[in-house]
């Protein structure tokens, strides 16, 4: 209540303070600063900045603009605390818990890295990373509200010193109780970055710095699954449910150093050729800590080995890449050679009977790197990317992406893309020590896990609509079996995917579903899954307050099929397959009732997450033995303040 007293007082004072720009949308036909006064009366010239003043892009890309236009899907992304559309997944009862991904995909980060996959959601990669060009110092707020107590707040500043340089700092914290015993999430990350590009555009500079911490209490779900299905109203208070671990906690560190420069050595059109050199190190550190041993992992002392109750494991990864660009509008061409030097470990050696499992494992790596991007009458183009190094340790890796897009008719847009990789297994499940027997192992020379993806989307006109299919196939699949060991499976999984989205109008109603059907046509056992997902958004859009500001008002449902989920273990913060019992998640409605608004460059979410519990019993999971969250009022605030 305290949160949507704040809400709307603000709201009000906004109302009142400010009043609707035109130029705040992304539809409306670019232009630079406009000239108020070009200066006839005192040789001052007076500049008022639009939108297209304030743009932003990752390295690779082209920039593009704030976007501040109210669209349907930013009440998908707003009120997530990660800021993302995270269809296929299932969240957790707390935020900054992660989430139960349902619907396959590629995890480029997993690569030569250690990332456990609940981890994984907070994430930035390099290729996340935001680099600025504004007129004037600009700041950006996101809040969420938690679950129990805390809040979530993503803050960023940023500024043009001249016109060649910018820098940012952007911090996001996020502290969330939970409504369950020890499920305390607490994440935060920093990022420094900054942008260079000299008065001549013969010199250009990228670099950032990036630590995120995801710190999670680990309560390994509730005990007796009868309990809170049992509709007794003493466990409607969700704290008096017994939950399975009391001492632990697992904390996941990501730190990144990145440098990358390029230089035009000859200024003629003729010769348009860059050197580009690119510098960076990554460490990766994963902690499972305990104050005492965890009765619900051990029955015996035979259960157990002589290794400290905390247990960490690190990766490193310094890169070093050398490249010679060709660099045109319509053609790109870059070729380089990159030096790794990998580290994976553990911070203290194993116990017995695992001494022969190593400590260390390093290597030197020597590998080679290809871009290319051509354009051709602003109707086709085509983006290959292709990376390739070979180590002792961790074998040959090699991926290759493969994109091209055209535009057959006018408005009508296709992408197809082939994407191939070989690559070590993630190295989360190449190795693990800890005090209880069952959770050790060294997974030592490992085949690598291959994988195929052949897929695509149109995107059509008619009622903004796509449609998608995804095929994989993934060979030497490595997992976790219900004995909580690393294995490859023997035989390749198959799966394949499609889907579609669409948006219908009425007036000032809008219908917008999104359905995906999706299949393991080999190895279903391997990779459970359920074999629909579907959202449906139902809402009203209109201008108000004498078109000041513009409300959404709606209804959002989430389903998927039944099936026998994946077990999550905390130990690992990995899903593992189930045992000879599973237990089947899904098969019930997730409703929402929200009401968003946006005055300005100022947006408001307020949602009623899964309303249908108020008169209804809540039986939906997560996982085994993760119940997904009750009814929560969720508030997400978002504000562009452009000085």
């Amino acid at each position: 209540m305290k949160h949507l007293l704040l809400c709307l007082m603000v709201f009000c004072s906004t109302i009142q303070a400010q009043v609707i720009s035109k130029t705040d949308s992304n539809r409306i036909k670019p232009q630079d600063t406009l000239v108020i006064d070009s200066g006839h009366r005192d040789s001052l010239k007076i500049f008022k900045p639009t939108i297209y003043d304030y743009q932003y892009q990752t390295q690779f890309s082209e920039k593009k603009i704030f976007d501040t236009v109210f669209t349907h899907d930013k009440t998908f992304i707003f009120t997530q605390y990660n800021n993302r559309d995270n269809f296929g997944n299932i969240q957790f009862a707390n935020i900054g818990s992660g989430f139960n991904q349902m619907v396959y995909k590629v995890d480029t980060e997993q690569n030569l890295s250690l990332l456990p996959a609940r981890k994984s959601h907070f994430i930035l990669g390099i290729a996340d990373i935001k680099y600025y060009d504004v007129k004037t110092p600009t700041t950006a707020f996101i809040y969420h509200n938690s679950v129990s107590s805390g809040a979530a707040l993503q803050s960023t500043y940023t500024q043009n010193i001249g016109k060649n340089f910018n820098f940012a700092v952007e911090y996001m914290g996020l502290r969330s109780l939970g409504l369950y015993l020890h499920n305390l999430a607490s994440n935060n990350n920093i990022i420094f970055s900054g942008h260079f590009k000299s008065k001549n555009s013969k010199y250009e500079a990228f670099a950032h710095y990036i630590h995120s911490n995801v710190n999670n209490e680990e309560n390994g779900g509730i005990s007796d699954v009868s309990l809170f299905l049992g509709g007794n109203s003493n466990f409607n208070t969700r704290l008096n449910l017994p939950v399975n671990l009391q001492f632990s906690d697992s904390r996941f560190a990501y730190r990144r150093y990145y440098f990358s420069h390029e230089f035009r050595p000859f200024s003629s059109e003729k010769f348009p050729f860059k050197i580009r050199h690119t510098i960076f190190h990554q460490g990766n550190k994963y902690y499972y800590n305990q104050s005492q041993l965890e009765p619900y992992y051990f029955s015996v002392p035979a259960d157990l080995v002589d290794y400290p109750l905390s247990s960490k494991k690190y990766s490193e990864n310094l890169s070093n890449t050398v490249s010679v660009l060709f660099d045109q509008k319509n053609f790109k061409l870059d070729a380089g050679v990159r030096h790794q030097l990998i580290k994976l470990g553990v911070g203290m050696p194993f116990a017995a009977p695992f001494t022969d499992f190593p400590l260390e494992l390093s290597e030197n790596r020597i590998g080679a790197v290809g871009n290319l991007l051509i354009k051709l009458w602003d109707k086709v183009q085509l983006n290959s990317n292709l990376e390739f190094s070979n180590g002792n340790h961790f074998g040959n890796y090699l991926r290759s992406q493969n994109l091209m897009k055209f535009e057959p008719i006018k408005d009508y847009f296709v992408n197809a893309k082939v994407n191939f990789q070989t690559a070590s297994p993630s190295f989360n499940l190449l190795i693990n020590p800890s005090v209880y027997r069952k959770f050790n192992f060294f997974l030592n020379q490992p085949k690598n896990e291959t994988i195929t993806e052949i897929g695509g989307d149109v995107n059509l006109k008619w009622f903004q609509s796509s449609v998608f299919a995804n095929y994989f196939r993934i060979d030497n699949y490595t997992y976790i079996d219900a004995n909580l060991q690393p294995q490859q499976s023997g035989s390749s999984l198959n799966i394949s995917q499609i889907g579609g989205e669409a948006t219908f109008t009425y007036g000032k109603f809008h219908l917008n579903p999104r359905v995906l059907f999706q299949s393991a046509l080999t190895n279903k056992d391997l990779y459970p899954m359920p074999n629909f997902v579907g959202r449906f958004n139902l809402f009203y859009q209109t201008k108000a307050f004498k078109q000041v500001a513009e409300i959404q008002t709606g209804i959002k449902i989430y389903y998927f099929t039944k099936f026998a989920s994946r077990e999550f273990s905390p130990v690992l913060n990995e899903f593992i397959l189930p045992g000879s019992d599973p237990y089947s998640i899904g098969g019930q409605p997730i409703g929402d009732v929200y009401f968003n608004l946006k005055v300005k460059r100022m947006f408001f979410f307020i949602e009623a997450q899964h309303l249908n519990t108020t008169f209804m019993q809540n039986k939906s999971f997560t996982a085994p033995n993760y119940p997904l969250y009750d009814f929560r009022l969720n508030l997400g605030i978002v504000w562009y303040l452009f000085s």
